[in-house]
């Protein structure tokens, strides 16, 4: 009988050692992975939360950045526009043809007188004279990508200013075709011929081509009084290789003043030169009786040949402005 109990009771203490084991396994188990899967969603909510945080940056920067360019263009057009507003402010814009050969100018109107997309800007006053042409860049001439004419120009002839009439007045370009320029009234006024061929005019156009053009030109037109369009002088300032170069002028013969002050000297005649005056036979190299630029300049002359040299009869002046090969 106390065999039997003290069997009973060792039975009864290990059934209840297994339950308390099986109990805290569970306890500790279920313990150990809520805790655990606790700390996982913790951590993936913190990568969710930065993933969201940098996406978020990245949008802002990208609305920013679209957004500062927008406003970038936004400036560089409101300032183009502000700056021509004051360029023009008191002149009305207009659009001239470039080969428009009218005489007639509006009066406080600005009209740009560049060829193709040059921007050079001619003013009038309140009688019609132009008084003014700016450009912030001279571009020159094309004559491999632009109509440019055999004569070397872009029109065939230019606008009939009043004045260009007389024999002693050319029909004078502000800025020359070489230079980029159109042949309406904006651009043209009626200009001592030796000026405009070998003068001051003459030499100021052959420093911007030897330049490769100008900038910040400024050219201010001057009148003796409101009712012509003839100009009693010329200021033109502009830029060549970082120098800025002034030149003024009076409308008037160069050769004439210069003798006046006796500037020049009597050449002594050349009796050799005198006595072949005329006489083209070596250099008309196919006998038609006319004289070519090819055949001029072979026979060493030098091109432009204008309406007071001997040879000038001999050749072909197409437009008709008194000038060969310029």
């Amino acid at each position: 009988m106390k065999k039997t109990y003290l069997i009973l009771l060792l039975l009864i203490t290990f059934m209840a050692g297994c339950t308390n084991v099986e109990d805290v396994s569970t306890t500790d188990g279920n313990g150990n992975a809520e805790a655990k899967t606790e700390k996982q969603n913790e951590t993936i909510r913190k990568i969710d939360s930065k993933d969201e945080t940098k996406e978020s940056t990245k949008e802002e920067t990208l609305d920013d950045t679209v957004d500062k360019e927008s406003v970038d263009d936004s400036s560089v057009e409101e300032t183009t526009a502000q700056s021509n507003n004051d360029l023009f402010s008191g002149y009305k814009l207009i659009e001239v043809d470039g080969g428009d050969l009218s005489g007639y100018r509006e009066s406080n109107v600005v009209v740009d007188i560049g060829f193709g997309d040059r921007e050079y800007w001619a003013f009038t006053n309140e009688y019609g004279q132009l008084v003014k042409v700016i450009a912030e860049r001279i571009v020159l001439q094309d004559d491999s990508n632009e109509p440019v004419l055999s004569s070397g120009r872009y029109f065939s002839d230019e606008a009939k200013v009043p004045g260009v009439e007389s024999d002693v007045l050319d029909e004078g370009h502000i800025i020359a075709d070489s230079l980029g320029g159109v042949s309406n009234a904006y651009n043209i006024t009626p200009q001592e011929s030796t000026l405009n061929r070998h003068g001051d005019q003459a030499y100021l156009e052959e420093a911007i081509r030897s330049a490769g053009g100008a900038t910040n030109f400024e050219a201010i037109i001057t009148y003796p009084n409101t009712e012509t369009q003839i100009p009693s002088s010329y200021q033109y300032t502009y830029t060549l290789n970082g120098n800025v170069i002034e030149d003024t002028f009076d409308n008037v013969n160069p050769d004439e003043v210069n003798a006046a002050l006796g500037l020049t000297e009597s050449e002594p005649e050349d009796s050799a030169s005198s006595d072949t005056e005329g006489d083209i036979s070596s250099i008309d190299t196919n006998g038609n009786g006319q004289v070519t630029i090819k055949e001029a300049e072979a026979a060493g002359f030098s091109m432009p040949i204008d309406n007071h040299h001997w040879l000038y009869k001999f050749m072909d002046d197409r437009d008709g402005d008194g000038l060969v090969g310029e």
